[in-house]
């Protein structure tokens, strides 16, 4: 059976790791920016508080709808058309960024490994707020 979450806020990417050389430890160093570890936890921490469990070592199937809220600037006419999903946000992040920071959050949550998941499908639309619609499903 689907179990379905929302992740409340504007859909963000996952960030590239910055690397720099650190003379400390006298090596190249990568570092996850904060505002991507902030929101991978954001992610699992819905996962759980819906009531997400372990799915254990399964083929699993990820939808993901990003929500968009509907710009101020769209006049009346605009706006209805997005709310109808006639018009759709070509709006960074990409979708790849998206999908790669769930499946990241959700590693060791509610499955082993994102290896796991063997099929993706990913929509980006305008709404009312900002939010990430998922759903997983074992295959």
């Amino acid at each position: 059976m689907p179990f379905q979450f929302t992740v409340r806020g504007k859909p963000q990417g996952k960030a590239r790791a910055r690397t720099f050389y650190n003379q400390k430890l006298g090596k190249m160093q990568s570092i996850t920016p904060e505002q991507t570890i902030n929101y991978e936890v954001l992610i699992r921490w819905e996962y759980k508080a819906h009531g997400g469990k372990y799915l254990g070592d399964v083929p699993l199937m990820v939808c993901i709808t990003a929500c968009y809220p509907i710009p101020k600037s769209y006049s009346n006419k605009k706006r209805e058309a997005a709310s109808k999903d006639l018009i759709k946000p070509t709006v960074k992040p990409d979708c790849d960024n998206i999908i790669k920071v769930v499946l990241d959050a959700l590693n060791g949550v509610a499955y082993h490994d994102d290896s796991q998941v063997v099929a993706v499908v990913m929509k980006k639309k305008y709404a009312d707020l900002g939010c990430l619609y998922i759903t997983i499903e074992e295959l």
